[in-house]
């Protein structure tokens, strides 16, 4: 067995597994990825084992948050060091989604950069410019590396992990629009979504770090004291909620009417008012139709960007006035992000912690025409 498998290293790419933020995702060589001469999708579905919700016959780790790819290049462009491109492989179909970013995993790309020597460590905090081929998003990635070096473990944890990593601070340099052009598609900080024989809701469309439909908690019954339970409490109305979904996708310019939306953008979250003192507000994201145990940091990028604009729902469901920080409560913490100017820019940090969990050679199927 072990002899069939040395003959056929031809047939392997090379991948490392490697948690960001509060996902894993498979990173990969663009350039090696694209030697097999297959289809990147079919091939990533296979690879992943897909379509099947164990993904038995592959590496995905059977949800949303675990059923991710990187696809990493060096960049010649004077603008950054690092281009790669997210994929989300689906569970249930033979399909990958491109249309948005995932900002847990950009986490990971910064620290495959360093590792694979890709990039000069620079000091004792090395600033790695990544761009994202989805979106087009610059994002600069700052991590540690005392003494000019990488250290061996890192030491800094978030909410939703449970081990240390590396300390990844992100920063999404001018998020507006990236995706549709505008920060607010339907022209104004709040608009109504309607379904046929279901009840209208007013939602903010939001496209900054990705295309965001926010609605009020209050406009689906869901109280803001019992923020443990809505997960569990709109369980029965995800069907519902993905009808909003799609509506909110034909309105933001991302899906023609009766056409089917990327499962990926717009996310979908709902918002409320939180009385803890740690927190501004708080908010449940959906991932690929299932609520999400931490937050997608894109989603908390386009949340930060909505609580500085007026009379969206974000905004109206603040305990208070923020300016440069917003603290959100999310289902395993509080996240925070900061805002602030730069000559390139506006700025909106997110700090995440990346780590490699394996180095692999994953055997590259025989896909039939």
């Amino acid at each position: 067995m072990m002899k069939a498998l040395e003959e056929s290293t031809e047939r392997m790419v090379n991948a490392r597994w490697m948690r960001g933020g509060t996902s894993k995702c498979w990173a990969f060589d663009a350039e090696e990825l694209n030697s097999f001469g297959i289809e990147v999708d079919v091939l990533l579905p296979r690879i992943f084992g897909s379509p099947d919700p164990r993904q038995l016959d592959g590496v995905g780790g059977g949800t949303s948050t675990t059923s991710k790819a990187l696809i990493v290049e060096r960049s010649s462009d004077d603008d950054c060091d690092i281009i790669y491109t997210f994929a989300q492989v689906r569970i249930d179909e033979a399909r990958v989604d491109w249309g948005s970013n995932c900002g847990n995993c950009s986490a990971a790309v910064g620290l495959y950069a360093i590792e694979r020597g890709w990039v000069e460590i620079r000091g004792d905090v090395t600033e790695i410019r990544t761009r994202n081929t989805n979106t087009g998003q610059i994002i600069i990635q700052s991590i540690p590396t005392p003494g000019g070096r990488l250290p061996a473990e890192g030491t800094e944890t978030i909410p939703g992990t449970v081990f240390a990593g590396h300390r990844v601070d992100l920063g999404f340099l001018s998020p507006e629009g990236m995706t549709t052009g505008a920060l607010l598609p339907a022209g104004e900080p709040r608009t109504s979504l309607a379904i046929p024989e279901r009840r209208q809701v007013t939602v903010s469309l939001i496209d900054a770090g990705a295309p965001l439909v926010m609605i009020n908690a209050n406009d689906l019954g869901l109280e803001s004291t019992e923020f443990d339970r809505w997960p569990s409490l709109i369980e029965d109305r995800l069907g519902e909620l993905e009808d909003f979904r799609r509506s909110a996708a034909e309105a933001m310019g991302l899906a023609s009417p009766g056409e089917e939306a990327e499962r990926a953008v717009p996310k979908l979250g709902i918002v409320g008012a939180t009385a803890l003192p740690d927190a501004d507000i708080q908010v449940l994201m959906l991932s690929m139709g299932k609520p999400h145990p931490a937050m997608p940091i894109t989603g908390s990028v386009g949340v930060t960007i909505a609580a500085l604009t007026p009379e969206t729902t974000v905004a109206q469901a603040l305990r208070g006035p923020v300016s440069d920080a917003v603290r959100i409560r999310i289902p395993s913490g509080v996240l925070k992000s900061n805002v602030y100017d730069r000559k390139d820019g506006r700025i909106v940090t997110v700090r995440r912690t990346s780590r490699t969990l394996a180095l692999a050679q994953l055997p590259v199927p025989n896909i039939d025409d």
